[in-house]
């Protein structure tokens, strides 16, 4: 089988986590097939529509590296690509089946359905629409929404590699809406269509389309068409795990995630094990790894819960793994602007440094701005170290003046001749180097956390050292 896969977002919004999961797995199994992988833009839905939405979606795909074969900024053979530039296709399928007697002019005013409705209720019995099938619907006229005749009622069956084998009752079949007034194709109808025409042999979306699968089983024995495979993923929950992840859950849209510094390795890396996983402890794949490793069969049907943390640990991964050339190009918009003045030798020396700690890109002002300018002093940073805050004022600047002294006599101020003069202070003040190096570190960056402290040092400098500890003790 010649394996066609496709993602087809809505430009409604920004493109969150689970959008771009419904768009990795189908890319996976088209490139571990060497099939072809097909993007869509679903725009019939135009109140909803969100301009610039369409362009960062290409945008945000590319920065992961979810290529595609055919679509926008591609073309091919199967386009358009955008649904509201298919009218007239949606049209000729629609005709067929009015020729067919499976499809009619809904006359009803939203009120009359809304009555049918209140009486389904009153009877204590599901709304059908079928159930109010006008006796001699109008000519269409593109002026009304047209309806799918649901006329073959009976129980679908059918396998989902994800889910298992699943079916559902005649009870859940009805007259759904094809075209409505406007012109425009509905979902339900549309993607039937499109996938059709474009020879899509995998569909992989949410498990929120799951109920909706028999009434497109339905529709496909209407057009005589044969279904592709139908694969429902299962959610991405809430950090709680008690439900299905949304913005009020603090769900950032993937291009915040990449403004925040996390790498499209990591954020890729990330997805993929988000229900998935290989049958092993390994964690980190690169994108060949993905490809090759991918199987539809090892995704959990259980909801996969949303772990920020175990996003920024893998991000820190990922930062460790890169080149200091290609790290230094990816930050190049990270520095803080005091770093402005420094030739590139002394800021890779600086990122070399700190690339261990790093967690985000984002963090690496944080990390570095101490190197750059004289940092502003905030005494929490001791009072809130369980050590630290033990110390009397006489004994922190005690410790301070020995330091200072010892620092003082260092002729070659390099990473080896800080330690070994920082070994000799642990001896003579009788400090744990918790309690010593802790306050040295503190008090010459004035930051949460830094590199090791005598690489750190050396890059400050030995006079800017020397000026800081002295500023404190004054």
């Amino acid at each position: 089988m010649n394996i066609r896969t496709r993602f087809a977002p809505s430009p409604t919004g920004y493109i969150h986590v689970g959008n771009v999961r419904a768009a990795l797995f189908p890319w996976l199994l088209a490139r571990q097939h060497k099939g072809t992988f097909i993007l869509r833009i679903e725009d019939t839905d135009q109140a909803r529509f969100v301009e610039g939405a369409t362009d960062m979606i290409l945008d945000t795909l590319e920065w992961l590296g979810i290529d595609w074969d055919e679509g926008p900024r591609k073309g091919g053979e199967y386009g358009p690509y955008f649904q509201t530039e298919r009218r007239d296709h949606y049209k000729a399928w629609a005709q067929k089946l009015i020729d067919k007697g499976l499809a009619y002019a809904d006359p009803y005013t939203p009120e009359q359905v809304q009555t049918f409705r209140e009486e389904a209720k009153a009877a204590k019995r599901p709304f059908l629409y079928r159930d109010h099938r006008p006796e001699n619907p109008p000519v269409w006229d593109g002026t009304q929404p047209l309806r799918f005749k649901v006329t073959d009622i009976k129980r679908y069956t059918w396998n989902d590699p994800v889910m298992g084998e699943l079916s559902a009752g005649p009870e859940v079949l009805d007259d759904f809406i094809l075209i409505k007034g406007d012109g425009l194709p509905t979902y339900n109808f549309a993607h039937i269509v499109d996938d059709a025409e474009m020879q899509i042999t995998h569909v992989i979306r949410g498990l929120e389309y799951i109920s909706s699968i028999p009434r497109y089983l339905s529709l496909y024995d209407a057009l005589e068409l044969e279904p592709p495979v139908l694969v429902c993923l299962p959610h991405i929950m809430a950090p709680d795990g008690n439900k299905k992840l949304g913005k009020r859950d603090g769900a950032k849209s993937v291009g915040e995630y990449r403004t925040d510094g996390i790498l499209p390795e990591a954020m890729l890396n990330f997805l993929a094990s988000m229900g998935w996983n290989d049958g092993t402890e390994q964690e980190i794949f690169t994108r060949d790894e993905l490809i090759e490793k991918f199987s539809l069969e090892r995704v959990q049907r259980s909801g996969a819960r949303f772990d920020e943390q175990r996003l920024l640990w893998m991000n820190g991964q990922w930062i460790r793994t890169l080149e200091l050339d290609d790290l230094y190009a990816r930050v190049e918009k990270y520095w803080p602007t005091s770093a402005d003045d420094f030739d590139e030798v002394y800021k890779k020396q600086i990122l070399s440094l700190v690339q261990d700690r790093l967690k985000t890109l984002a963090e690496l002002p944080l990390m570095s701005r101490y190197f750059f300018e004289e940092p502003v002093e905030n005494r929490e940073l001791i009072t809130s170290n369980k050590q630290l805050k033990k110390l009397s004022e006489d004994e922190t600047n005690q410790l301070l003046i020995s330091a200072k002294a010892a620092f003082e006599n260092i002729d070659d101020w390099t990473p080896e001749t800080i330690q070994a003069s920082l070994n000799q202070l642990l001896e003579s003040t009788g400090q744990k180097p918790g309690i010593l190096f802790s306050l040295i570190r503190i008090v010459t960056t004035w930051a949460p956390f830094s590199p090791q402290l005598n690489d750190t040092l050396a890059i400050i400098g030995k006079q800017k050292t020397l000026d800081r500890i002295a500023r404190f003790i004054a």
